[in-house]
């Protein structure tokens, strides 16, 4: 069955639209949202007749163009076609301003998101959220397909440790697209908030072999410069972690966030290391050694040994594949095999400079502890992550939409 998202499907509702006449109206979008045709959906809602597109809003990398790695902050600036303000909420502001607000009565967010809680996309919608419903001004939100699928792994963020990867309790692969993560945190908050999510027609998370992306209907667009491929959003729940060491995350490679290495780690000893540790949390995959040298970055210039995971083979099983898993056990075994390896990078990160970044992206300091305590074992990890995996999908269950 075709799939539609929810732009394509706001586009045939007439009634819809007609309820979007006489308002003026802001989008929250990036370069992936864009309508099945491809065109980028603040063209396509300016190009219907009696809509008043009035402002627009971009994330982390820009509403058009892209912006590379973490902190690379975006201007306010003037659409050169539409001549509408193009406000950025990953620069001076983080959450939007009075003066931003009331340039629209209604939004709408189309944000393609990759299915893991750090991924600033879903921060910056719920703080949107937050402020539209202190204002009275309703938010549909424009949904799209969770590449990551339905699997669910990892820790729920602890209390205290919000920030702008981690917006509030969500499982690390929380499963959730971003309309039903939009559902779930206005619950969740109590928000006051006329919200509607504007649903995806003919999505199956669980049809095969996309598992939650539509291979055939859909094409990749990248929804931040590294996330350039289906394998990529499958891994980034377990390897962006590493945007937390000093190991390389591939960024300066073209397998960014899908390999991690560094010039002075053996990572064919490591990969021996862990399949003696946990064998069975490498299942569902293939994780390969290999060599990068990345042209920017961490150990730009450098040949550094590294591992590849890859999901795109035929060994690839989606309900038994564990990314958070496999980042955690390389972590483990690189302290095993080498003790006082200097891991863990010590830098401000997303606005943050008291805080590592590790525990930032773990969502609290048990990752990091478990991996530097010398008698931790994998069962100790389970022990932790299981309830929490378990409690999540309870959760969750009210807010799935397909």
């Amino acid at each position: 069955m075709t799939v539609r998202c929810g732009i394509d499907h706001l586009l045939e509702n007439q009634a819809a639209l007609e309820m979007l006449r006489g308002r003026r109206l802001a989008l929250l979008g990036h370069p992936a949202s864009l309508t099945r045709g491809g065109a980028h959906t603040l063209d396509a809602l300016a190009a219907i007749p009696d809509l008043a597109v009035s402002s627009a809003f971009g994330p982390q990398h820009g509403m058009r163009g892209d912006k590379q790695d973490n902190m690379i902050e975006s201007d306010d600036y003037t659409d050169p076609h539409l001549g509408i303000p193009v406000f950025s909420l990953y620069g001076e502001n983080r959450r939007p301003t009075a003066e931003m607000m009331d340039s629209f009565d209604l939004l709408l967010a189309d944000l393609q998101d990759i299915g893991t809680r750090i991924y600033t996309f879903v921060t910056t919608t719920c703080y949107m959220l937050e402020a539209c419903a202190d204002a009275g001004k309703p938010v549909w939100i424009l949904d799209r397909p969770n590449p990551a699928g339905r699997p669910a792994e990892g820790s729920i963020l602890e209390p205290g440790w919000e920030s702008m990867v981690g917006v509030g309790p969500l499982l690390m692969r929380h499963g959730l697209t971003l309309g039903e993560i939009a559902r779930w945190y206005a619950e969740k908050k109590g928000l006051d908030l006329a919200l509607r999510v504007i649903p995806m027609t003919g999505y199956d998370p669980d049809e095969g072999p996309g598992f939650g992306w539509p291979l055939s209907d859909l094409p990749w667009v990248n929804p931040s410069p590294n996330a350039s491929s289906l394998n990529m959003a499958r891994c980034f729940p377990g390897t962006v972690l590493f945007e937390g060491t000093t190991l390389s995350e591939g960024r300066g490679t073209t397998a960014s966030l899908e390999v991690v290495g560094a010039p002075d780690v053996d990572m064919e000893r490591v990969l021996g290391l862990m399949r003696q540790l946990a064998p069975g949390w490498l299942r569902g995959c293939l994780v390969r050694p290999c060599a990068i040298e990345p042209t920017f970055h961490k150990h730009a210039g450098k040949l550094c040994s590294a591992l590849q995971i890859h999901t795109d083979t035929h060994l690839y099983r989606h309900d038994e594949f564990q990314p958070y898993r496999i980042a955690a056990l390389i972590l483990r075994s690189i302290r095993t095999l080498h003790p006082d390896y200097q891991i863990w990078r010590v830098f401000p990160y997303e606005y943050e400079t008291e805080r590592l970044a590790i525990d930032l992206l773990s969502g609290g300091t048990f990752l990091r502890e478990w991996v530097d305590n010398p008698s931790s074992t994998p069962a100790d990890l389970d022990a932790r992550l299981k309830p929490d995996e378990e409690r999540w999908l309870d959760e969750r269950a009210a807010f799935l939409m397909y």
